[in-house]
């Protein structure tokens, strides 16, 4: 029964949410609201608590091994792929704002007594999946353009990608492949983790609908996942201190464009 209320919810018969067609006007409101959210109870202190030791991890497998140095791109530009997980807790600030429930930033962790955690951890390893996938193969195109020796310095190593033959066909083949990993994690995650945390409707259930918004709206979804692809690489250029601006800002507009992506109610 706990494997069925992962998967397919808390109901004994899956319940499908129905999907709403959005428009070009829906992101601009989500945004819109999201930063609304934002600045009335900021939630930046909560970004620096976990932002930084993300970046402090990842900066110590960057300095691990001999190989690491390509890897710099792939894991600033992944961000974006375990971005969802990261705002699981400002959903939930947002879900309250919106009922106009007390608010503050230790509710973003009160997610934890949500029933649908253990469906929210499921989906969570997925992406993360993803992300170590990406990596991966990311250091395998390097490695196939420029094989397994280790770039020299910084220097050496930038002036090989932007000057050389091998070099622009990394950048196309690796941003290419980028981009495929990015929809995929897109069609499974857009309305995914807001969608169970205020209906625990499980993961293949959450998945399904977040395809089907997905592919009901093909073009304002791909539009939503270039604004965040944007925001959170204008945010990582200087240090990474931008995300502790744009990460919750976004995080709040994913709950308002599920909001207006997914209706009350089942197909």
């Amino acid at each position: 029964m706990g494997y069925f209320h992962v998967i397919a919810g808390a109901e004994e018969t899956p319940a499908h949410p129905l999907v709403r067609t959005l428009h070009l006007s829906d992101i601009r409101t989500a945004l819109a609201k999201g930063s609304e959210d934002f600045w009335a109870m900021p939630s930046h202190l909560l970004f620096i608590g976990l932002i930084y030791p993300v970046i402090g991890v990842c900066l110590a497998v960057l300095t691990s091994g001999e190989n690491a140095l390509p890897l710099l791109y792939p894991l600033a530009s992944g961000f974006a792929l375990i971005g969802p997980v990261a705002a699981i807790g400002l959903y939930e600030v947002s879900r309250r704002r919106e009922l106009g429930l007390d608010t503050s930033w230790r509710h973003a962790f009160a997610v934890r007594r949500s029933p649908a955690i253990p469906s929210i951890i499921a989906l969570a390893v997925l992406l993360l999946v993803l992300f170590v996938a990406w990596l991966e193969t990311a250091r395998v195109i390097y490695q196939w353009l420029f094989g397994p020796m280790a770039p020299q310095s910084y220097g050496h190593f930038l002036n090989a990608v932007f000057s050389t033959s091998r070099g622009w066909r990394l950048i196309v083949i690796g941003n290419a492949t980028g981009f495929v990993f990015a929809i995929a994690v897109l069609s499974v995650s857009v309305v995914s983790f807001p969608l169970m945390l205020e209906r625990d409707v499980g993961a293949a259930v959450a998945v399904v609908t977040s395809a089907r918004v997905f592919a009901a709206n093909p073009v304002v979804i791909g539009l939503w996942g270039l604004i965040v692809a944007l925001a959170v690489a204008i945010g990582s250029a200087p240090f990474f201190m931008g995300l502790v601006i744009v990460m919750p800002v976004l995080g709040h507009a994913s709950w308002h464009l599920y909001r207006r992506a997914v209706a009350p109610g089942q197909v």
